[in-house]
This record gives C-alpha cells, structure tokens and sequence, in this order.
C-alpha cells in the first residue's frame, strides 16, 4: 500500500473463485452485495463515482469525508453514510480505517432513505453488517443468508439519522472561499475580508452564501469548524490542538462552541463514538475480511 492511494472506483471484495479479487458491486448479481476492510494508510481518495446500487458505508474506526448531493458529510466512528444510488459522491480518508459495506439494489422494496444522510449505528446494525462481510460474494438466495440481509434491512430503515453535513456552493466565488478556509481553517478572516477577495461587498457576500447554502456566513462557517473538529479528534488529535488549528483562542471557547452545536464536549462526544480496537493490520496494509466458503 502506497502513502497516496488514488482511485476512481470503490472497489469490492469478492471471493468466490480466489482472493483479493476485486470486482465493481454492480457486477454480482446479488441484491444485497457486502465486504469489510480495514486500511492503514496515510491518505485514501475516491474520485467522484457512483454506482447503481444504493451504498451503506459504516465507519467502525477511523474518520471519512464524503461530498455528494451539494454537500460535504464527515462521517465518525459509529456512524453510517447512506449514499442512494446513483449519486455521484468522492470519498476522503486518513490514518487507520476500519469499514463495512452494503451495496443495495435500487428495485429492492424496502423503506430506505430517498436521500443522502450520516446515521447513527445501533449495536445490531454494527453487528448484522460485520457479520454480513463475511457471506459469500454469491450466497444463495431464500435462506438464512438472504433473511440475515432482510433483517439488516429492517434495521437500517429504521436508523436515526445525524446532523453532520454541510451545504457546500456552487458558486465559484464561494468555492473558492471554501477551499482556502478548509485549507488553513485557523486562519479566521473577517467576512469582510473574504468580500474583499472576490470583489464583493460584505453584504452582498452574505446574500449569496445564505442562497447557496441556507446559512449566513458565520454560520456556515462555524458548522465546518464543528466537522473539522470531529474528523480530527477521530484521527487522534487532542482537544488542545484541534482548539489550536481551528483558530480558537482558548480551550474553554471552543468546547463551548462544540458543546452548543453537538449537545456534548468534545471529549465525552468522542468517547461515546470511540470503538475497541479490533483488526491490528501492521502499517501500510490492507486487511480484507475472509468471506466464509
């Protein structure tokens, strides 16, 4: 496994003649495709694609952020992006990533979301989708394998959904002040100087970021601080440095501002979503989970 691993489509696991064979989940002929990797690296893109299939991806440890539909979702241990299908979405990951995978086929009728969303994972959810990363590739249809699928189904249809997610413009001005702010996000300019950046007037700047993103400006930009935030204490980072690279005075103002928009400090809100260590791949590899034969 390199340090940068670039890809332009997800792959999935299938095993049914030989392993680490990897296949597009659109091409098994199943209506419920599943797989589980664990990945040590240093920095995993997915450039945008989509699949037919609809696409349950849970986070069991490690961090993801996932732009699609207009919006940048990050995506925490114990939590689950559902990406309908056909929805064109890129993914980003760094450090250790542990997931589960379900690729559903869009003519299944089952109660599952029309749109993209972060879920919050009950135990029995977690637990059906391992469990379901090691059926094989082509199990056989109507019985306990396909009803062990249903009951994840069942589960996943009546899921909590979460909050974390963000309107991302489509205006290149905007875009361009997004970039910049998400690259250097401690760097906390005025409104008033990104109006001077585009040639705008303040106000004007604050109409059009309300119309593209349904925020004001500091808003906007106070909820990007919050999924930062969380994608960096879920990489190991500790409040003292987030707090730091975010551009926060002090400690107590910025667990203030996560309290206020999470509901919890941040580290009671990481412990809650903290994961025990499962699969110990060593350091740049990549684990896949055995499908039983």
């Amino acid at each position: 496994m390199t340090d940068y691993y670039p890809i332009t489509t997800m792959p999935i696991l299938n095993c049914p003649h030989k392993e680490n064979e990897w296949i597009e989940p659109d091409d098994i002929d199943r209506p419920i495709v599943t797989f589980g990797l664990v990945m040590d690296i240093t920095k995993l893109e997915l450039d945008a694609h989509y699949h037919r299939k609809g696409q349950i991806l849970l986070v069991q440890r490690g961090v993801l952020s996932c732009e699609m539909d207009g919006s940048l979702w990050i995506v925490p241990p114990r939590r689950a992006v559902w990406i309908p299908g056909a929805t064109l979405h890129a993914i980003k990951a760094t450090g250790m990533i542990e997931g589960y995978c379900a690729f559903i086929d869009p003519d299944i009728d089952a109660c599952l979301p029309s749109r993209s969303c972060v879920i919050s994972v009950t135990p029995l959810l977690r637990e059906l989708l391992i469990r379901a990363a090691h059926l094989p590739a082509f199990y056989k249809e109507g019985g306990a394998e396909s009803r062990l699928l249903t009951v994840l189904l069942d589960e996943f249809s009546a899921a909590e959904s979460d909050n974390l997610h963000l309107s991302m413009p489509e205006d290149l001005r905007l875009r361009r002040i997004v970039d910049r702010i998400m690259e250097s996000p401690g760097e906390r300019r005025t409104l008033k100087f990104w109006a001077k950046e585009v040639a705008m007037s303040t106000r004007s700047l604050e109409r059009l970021t309300i119309k593209e993103t349904g925020m004001s400006f500091g808003r906007w930009r106070q909820q990007l601080a919050i999924m930062l935030a969380v994608k960096q204490l879920a990489g190991g980072s500790s409040i003292q440095q987030v707090a730091s690279e975010l551009g926060y005075e002090s400690v107590p103002s910025f667990v203030s501002m996560f309290r206020k928009m999470l509901g919890n400090s941040p580290g009671r809100y990481m412990t809650a979503h903290r994961t025990d260590p499962a699969l110990q791949p060593q350091n740049g590899t990549t684990t896949v989970l055995p499908r039983m034969t």
